[in-house]
């Protein structure tokens, strides 16, 4: 990496929340078309007060991170990817798609502009990515926008969990998270504003998190607000469960493939049922912010299912992938073709 002043942060202590850095990116969309984008310092965004954004909730975002490795290279993590889904997301919601590559050029000027704040190797934080789009334009009966922004900006953060991922526990929701047929597969802002209510709650009864089961049957696995689950069987299979309204999360693809190609497990992808949460030996929920968020209990109104891997520390099998993972996102574990781009 080239010789950049690092900012005068402590690394160690900064936590997990938005701390403003020197540039963003903006592009705006307008007449049919994206214009080519340009970099800012101006964090401030000034809208319509009958922007589609605010009247309609037509916004969407994406979560990325930007490391330096153990050789001080900075590199992120599989941005591609996150340019699909925010692509796939915009479709959904009757948005423009901002070309993916790009997106990944946006990204790499953000990161570049922002070396500074992009933590030193060990210290367990990383420079957190938002790439989001919203709906500018005025809108006042119920229809797409006409006109778009897409902006990136980027934040330090510390680890997710400061001294370590220690067990948590969840409740089995009696809100619904997302409905067949709708939005529940895509990266939408209102999927996670309808998950707030339900968090908040779950605070208030001495929960972590909640689990929320598929709407139609209410007898299935589905997803937490804001991750995706796996578990881990007595013969040490991977499983996660399957279903159309769960988010495809950039980080469980690759800790299945890791599991599958790295630690020689079998992995599978099938419905999980309540039912049979009580014969896995472990169980976590994957995603950028922490990668893996070990999962001690589940509370399934009243009726407790406590994981073998207990309350105290991550699990055997869910450690390895943990480390196996993350020795590929800090360059101690040579990545798949493709993984890591190299930013500076």
């Amino acid at each position: 990496m080239i010789n950049i002043e690092k900012a005068n942060i402590d690394w160690a202590n900064i936590g997990f929340g938005y701390y403003k850095t020197d540039v963003r990116f903006v592009a705006n969309y307008k007449d049919g078309k994206w214009e080519d984008g340009y970099l800012t310092e101006d964090e401030n965004i000034v809208l319509n007060e009958c922007a589609g954004v605010l009247q309609y909730a037509q916004t969407c975002f994406e979560g990325m991170k930007a490391y330096t490795t153990v050789d001080d290279k900075v590199v992120v993590f599989r941005p591609e990817m996150n340019a699909k889904r925010m692509a796939d997301t915009a479709k959904r919601l009757e948005m423009p798609v901002f070309p993916e590559e790009k997106f990944v050029e946006a990204v790499e000027k953000v990161v570049k502009a922002n070396l500074k704040y992009v933590p030193p190797y060990g210290t367990g934080a990383s420079l957190y990515l938002r790439p989001y789009m919203f709906g500018s334009a005025p809108v006042m009966g119920v229809k797409p926008s006409a006109e778009y922004q897409f902006r990136i900006f980027a934040s330090p953060v510390g680890p997710y969990f400061k001294g370590g991922a220690k067990p948590i526990t969840l409740k089995v929701s009696d809100f619904d998270r997302a409905a067949p047929n709708g939005t529940g597969h895509v990266k939408a802002g209102l999927n996670y504003a309808m998950s707030l209510h339900a968090i908040v709650q779950a605070h208030k009864e001495g929960y972590d998190e909640n689990l929320y089961p598929d709407a139609l049957t209410r007898t299935k696995v589905e997803e937490t607000g804001g991750a995706n689950f796996f578990f881990v069987t007595k013969d040490n299979k991977i499983v996660t469960p399957k279903s159309n309204t769960i988010l495809p999360s950039i980080t469980r693809r690759s800790l299945m493939y890791v599991a599958k190609e790295y630690l020689g497990l079998e992995v599978e992808e099938r419905d999980v049922y309540l039912t049979e949460l009580s014969e896995f030996t472990e169980c976590g929920l994957c995603g950028t912010a922490a990668v893996i968020s070990p999962v001690g209990k589940i509370v399934d109104h009243g009726k407790e299912i406590c994981f073998p891997s207990g309350m105290d520390e991550m699990g055997p099998i869910s450690q390895k992938m943990y480390d196996t993972l993350t020795g590929i996102q800090s360059g101690k574990i040579e990545a798949p073709e493709g993984w890591i781009r190299i930013i500076a």
